[in-house]
């Protein structure tokens, strides 16, 4: 699971077990036809001769990782994928299928988002409903479904599909672009981007507000000076360093150097530099190195 083979694995998986098993099944229950899409299958059998109970029983047995359920038709209508087939008298009809949770959310058009990004939505819910096999009243409904959806942000949706010649010439052609990613980060990148338009030279587009990053559990930042190790002062004066290492903070420690200072103490070297040569401790010249090694304490040198 997680692996980037998974999906590839698993689709080997079901076609070895497909081409062992589902030509005797198939012959034994008289199915008349059987489609999969990914772990979705449809059977279509006649149910004078066919017991789905027995086909249900038997496609539980072919491994022991493999757990089948069946849902049949209710009032001639079946749901697959998202497609609604109802049966007629005279033929099978077809119209797209939500589920009942389903709310055709899709990103709002005044997002910081790339056009391509908008878009690609849309273009999908028309691609759907011009490439389905849809009756007139059921694309009426859809398209009527669709521009309600869309009203409310987007100002210019497409409503007709590109012939099948000018997208296979459009995909031969791309075919030969090379393809960059860009960051996502205002209308700004598209003025760049445009700059690339007549090259061979495609722009791809990616955002920093995914839910990977969103969710993503980001530890507080860490507090450079309630460290220990390895840490530099700098003399203000004449850039001469001082290069120490505590075990305890590097506040603490510095601290200490300051309060020798104030009080003409021999306990830092760095105070008795200044106090040498008459150089002011300056608070916004320590510099701090984060090597932690609170169980080594070496001795404090002037450089």
């Amino acid at each position: 699971m997680g692996a980037p083979s998974s999906g590839l694995i698993t689709e080997l998986f079901l076609q070895h077990t497909e081409n062992t098993h589902l030509a005797r099944l198939s012959q034994k229950h008289k199915i008349i036809n059987y489609f999969r899409y990914v772990d979705d299958i449809l059977l279509i059998f006649d149910s004078n001769h066919t017991y789905i109970q027995a086909i249900l029983m038997d496609f539980n047995t072919l491994h022991l990782n493999l757990k089948f359920t069946a849902e049949i038709e209710r009032d001639n209508i079946i749901n697959y994928l998202d497609v609604s087939i109802q049966k007629t008298p005279n033929n099978l009809k077809t119209s797209i299928y939500r589920k009942p949770t389903f709310t055709d959310t899709i990103i709002s058009y005044n997002s910081n988002h790339p056009t391509e990004h908008k878009y690609a939505a849309v273009k999908f819910l028309f691609n759907r409903l011009n490439a389905y096999n849809l009756q007139e009243q059921e694309y009426k409904q859809e398209l009527s479904v669709i521009k309600n959806n869309l009203n409310n942000s987007y100002p210019n949706t497409p409503q007709k599909q590109q012939p099948n010649n000018m997208t296979q010439q459009h995909s031969t052609q791309t075919s030969k672009h090379k393809w960059a990613i860009f960051t996502y980060t205002s209308k700004e990148t598209l003025y760049i981007t445009n700059t690339f338009r007549h090259t061979d030279l495609k722009i791809a587009f990616q955002t920093n507000n995914t839910l990977e990053i969103l969710l993503k559990y980001r530890k507080p930042p860490l507090d450079k000076f309630a460290l220990s190790g390895v840490y530099k002062l700098t003399c203000r004066d004449c850039n001469k360093a001082h290069m120490g290492q505590t075990g305890r903070h590097f506040s603490i420690r510095y601290k200490e150097h300051k309060s020798a200072f104030h009080n003409n103490s021999h306990t830092s070297n760095f105070a008795q530099h200044l106090q040498e040569e008459a150089h002011s401790f300056d608070p916004h010249q320590q510099h701090y190195a984060g090597v932690t090694s609170p169980e080594k304490r070496g001795t404090s040198k002037h450089n």
